[in-house]
């Protein structure tokens, strides 16, 4: 028996083993919820709400609607108390029975602050899960070779210890650190081009040139590339675009580029380097000449032309990057990673060849117990008119009962110790994949765009910045990267987009630029408030070159992972707003309305 006979076959079983918890979803469930409760009964906050009941005496049947009668919904607000007790040493079970000694922080650019989620084993042993799930269907449509390449732009934060002495950080960092991240290389058949000290160096501008360095020596093995989030490839690859000559140089002469600092770095990195290759360097030079005449089109498929896919989460607040990564692409797939969060993974995406904007993920019922809250749109009462996120709320149900085309908020109760938490996350069921559903992507319920009367989420924001730099088609600029801010330091308040622009555009586009992203913001309360002058005009703000990644520097140096990093679509945080106002070297107003 051949080892390409093993990996099918246990790509097979994986698939047969997901498809029979599918086909059985509501079942699975109820024995998902009563092994979470059998595991953790007893535990402080559930006895604030069941008091000495003994789980293992209930049926799992019994037990799903005795459990959402009786437990509360909760927000991160409700169990924050919890999870900062056990962060300051706290060892009693509060959450969990099993003592937690691992937190894991997000990275604060949603919510404008970093938060504690409890991390365990189960945590990176579900990671480990998904990507070995994920994997199996994606090896279906993009066969790769056993003993291949992966070009992973992935990075470790360092890890700190709480007040209590629990080991915080990161959950990629956690993960890439475990057991499981070993394992998922030895039983994908397929290596990371970087060895674990680049990975885990702590310097992210360090750790990319590393990754492309090595990524170029192993260039003819490389299968796909891949990061957590879109993000992260385009910016290593904006970043190739400034360093490919330094690279050259250090593959030609067998070096590496005193860029690269950190002594256990530059003796892993110089192990694989192992001698001067002049012929390889001569041969990505000339490669680099022709795709910088072309601005660089094609790049992935001409460096490294074994590979197979682009994959990465492109939803969401990746979507603003996909014209960029396709850019880099040429006509290599982008194929769309799955759906998780800090707290828990929730889907997979099981058909790897639908383009990133139609890709839907389908709920794995074994990773927590999900629950969804119908929502609808709110009217008002006197125009008959919907409001785009002002949501109404219905009670909510479980997996099974949820219907298609409707939209609901998530909530999950984790074997991490998160009981009926409200993700923030709105998804749309797009169909059932045997018994369990398949969920669209729509938004975070959190309002970031609001002055008056006026809601707008980060899917608003998305949909007018994409009008309003469709006028920069017609130039040889593109936008690098947004964001914006609803200023109500002068009345009337009105809202502030920032764009970051390569190449040169002319006042006049830009001002039109300005106009159509004021008008694209079509929910009712804005519109009748920029009409009656209760919201003022809109401002765009044009930043100088480099500015966002300074927005990344100031989120890495205060903890945040690379791996982790999402451009913040709205803030308040004072430091980035006066950050963005002194890099400002152009200002708009909208003459909308």
């Amino acid at each position: 028996m051949n080892d390409t006979y093993i990996d099918r076959h246990a790509d097979s079983e994986i698939v047969r083993w997901f498809e029979e918890v599918a086909d059985n979803a509501a079942l699975v469930q109820r024995q998902t919820l009563w092994r979470i409760m059998e595991q953790n009964y007893g535990v402080e906050y559930l006895t604030r709400w069941f008091g000495d009941l003994d789980f293992h005496e209930i049926e799992p049947e019994t037990l799903e609607s005795l459990y959402t009668s009786t437990a509360p919904l909760a927000s991160h607000a409700d169990l924050e108390p919890y999870i900062h007790r056990i962060a300051d040493g706290d060892t009693s079970p509060l959450l969990t029975r099993h003592p937690i000694t691992t937190l894991s922080v997000s990275s604060g650019t949603t919510e404008g602050r970093p938060k504690y989620v409890p991390f365990t084993q189960h945590s990176a042993q579900s990671t480990l899960l998904i990507y070995r799930l994920a994997a199996a269907y994606r090896s279906r449509v993009f066969p790769t070779r056993k003993g291949g390449r992966i070009l992973e732009f992935i990075y470790s934060s360092k890890q700190f210890h709480t007040k209590g002495g629990l080991i915080a950080g990161t959950a990629t960092t956690h993960y890439f650190a475990s057991e499981e991240f070993k394992i998922k290389q030895k039983i994908t058949k397929s290596f990371t081009c970087s060895p674990h000290e680049v990975i885990s160096c702590g310097d992210y501008s360090q750790a990319t040139y590393c990754h492309l360095l090595l990524g170029l020596l192993h260039a003819d093995e490389v299968e796909f590339v891949t990061s957590t989030f879109a993000y992260s490839i385009v910016h290593a690859f904006r970043a190739f675009e400034d360093v490919w000559e330094e690279i050259c140089e250090d593959i030609r002469e067998g070096s590496l580029s005193s860029r690269v600092t950190f002594p256990k770095t530059r003796k892993a990195v110089l192990g694989v380097i192992e001698s001067p290759n002049p012929s390889l360097a001569s041969r990505i030079e000339e490669k680099c000449r022709e795709l910088k005449r072309v601005d660089w089109f094609s790049l992935i498929p001409t460096l490294w032309p074994s590979v197979k896919y682009v994959y990465s989460i492109m939803t969401g607040s990746m979507q603003p990057y996909l014209k960029k990564l396709g850019h880099y692409a040429g006509d290599l797939p982008l194929v769309s990673a799955d759906y998780g969060a800090t707290e828990s993974w929730i889907g997979v995406n099981v058909d790897p060849s639908t383009p990133p904007e139609k890709t839907i993920f389908t709920v794995v019922p074994t990773f927590a117990y999900f629950e969804f809250i119908p929502l609808f749109r709110r009217k008002d009462d006197e125009q008959q008119h919907e409001t785009v996120d002002d949501f109404a709320e219905a009670e909510p149900l479980p997996l099974s009962r949820v219907k298609v085309g409707e939209e609901y908020e998530v909530v999950l109760t984790t074997f991490t110790g998160l009981y009926r938490y409200r993700l923030g996350d709105v998804v749309e069921v797009a169909g059932f994949y045997k018994g369990t559903p398949q969920l669209n992507f729509i938004c975070r319920r959190k309002l970031i765009l609001t002055v008056n009367i006026d809601k707008n989420t980060e899917k608003d924001l998305q949909f007018a910045v994409e009008r309003g730099s469709r006028l920069l088609n017609c130039t040889k600029a593109e936008l690098v990267d947004f964001t914006s801010q609803a200023d109500v330091t002068k009345q009337p308040g009105h809202y502030v987009v920032y764009w970051e622009i390569k190449g040169e555009v002319e006042e006049v586009v830009l001002r039109e630029c300005c106009r159509e992203v004021d008008e694209s913001f079509n929910d009712y309360g804005y519109v009748v408030s920029r009409k009656s002058k209760s919201i003022g005009p809109l401002e765009l703000c044009i930043v100088e070159k480099g500015t966002f990644k300074k927005i990344l520097d100031y989120f890495i140096g205060n903890g945040a992972a690379m791996s982790q990093f999402k451009t913040p679509r709205c803030t308040t945080n004072q430091v980035l707003i006066r950050l963005l106002n002194c890099c400002t070297v152009k200002r708009f107003r909208s003459t909308a309305y």
